[in-house]
């Protein structure tokens, strides 16, 4: 399983973003077995947009083909676009890892 979340920096000490669209990074991690096995993290290039961030971000999320986003929060169009290509999206705050932790255990609240 794929999964991507929010980041405010480039590992998973890094905080969770509370915004989805203009997060500054990606870290998209490889869950096998309960447990992460590989993680990368890539720059949101849609942060910078002017406007349309949200729809341009989960399209660049999407290609990735996770099966879930991680976030702190998320708007309307961007949720949209997620929605069709079946991505749940998940809110939570504190690090990345205790983030996909929290997944893992199935502790996070659905918010799509």
């Amino acid at each position: 399983m794929k999964v991507a979340v929010t980041s405010m920096g480039k590992d998973t000490d890094s905080e969770v973003s509370p915004v989805f669209a203009r997060c500054p990074y990606f870290i998209f991690a490889e869950i096998e077995n309960k447990k992460i096995k590989k993680t990368e993290a890539i720059k949101n290039e849609s942060a910078k947009q002017i406007g349309g961030a949200g729809i341009s971000a989960a399209q660049s999320v999407a290609e990735k083909k996770v099966n879930s986003v991680i976030t702190g929060n998320i708007g309307p169009r961007a949720s949209m676009v997620l929605d069709r290509f079946n991505i749940k999206v998940y809110r939570s705050s504190g690090t990345v890892k205790e983030a996909l932790l929290k997944f893992i255990e199935n502790k996070l609240e659905n918010i799509q």
